[in-house]
């Protein structure tokens, strides 16, 4: 899935877009919970709740939350692998006047987006 609306920037040649909501099942999820180094899968029947982030040409920056066949709800950065079981609809706005782009910040000393008209 994430793989996917990183190539939508490219198909219609943009450097910018947003996911305003999302939702629909996945078969797998990979979500980086808060704090983790490394992601957590989910496999089976999950549903999700809600998708929302920014997309550039450096990538996307998504945050999920999903549940799963008992109801449980779990949430997180979207990391590569999530695999749709039969339907994601997704909201995607795309940017063509802006450049979306992540550069270091020197006070959080993470890579935050940084918005450039085009």
């Amino acid at each position: 899935m994430r793989a996917a609306l990183e190539a939508a920037l490219s198909e219609h040649q943009v450097n910018a877009g947003f996911v305003l909501q999302g939702i629909g099942s996945l078969s797998v999820a990979q979500l980086r919970l808060a704090g983790a180094k490394r992601t957590t899968e989910l496999r089976g029947d999950l549903e999700i709740l809600s998708l929302a982030g920014s997309l550039s040409s450096d990538g996307a920056h998504l945050h999920m939350a999903v549940a799963d066949a008992q109801g449980r709800v779990l949430g997180g950065h979207v990391a590569a692998g999530c695999l749709v079981r039969t339907t994601a609809e997704v909201l995607l706005a795309l940017l063509p006047a802006f450049h979306f782009a992540r550069e270091k910040d020197p006070g959080s000393g993470f890579n935050e987006l940084v918005i450039r008209p085009q």
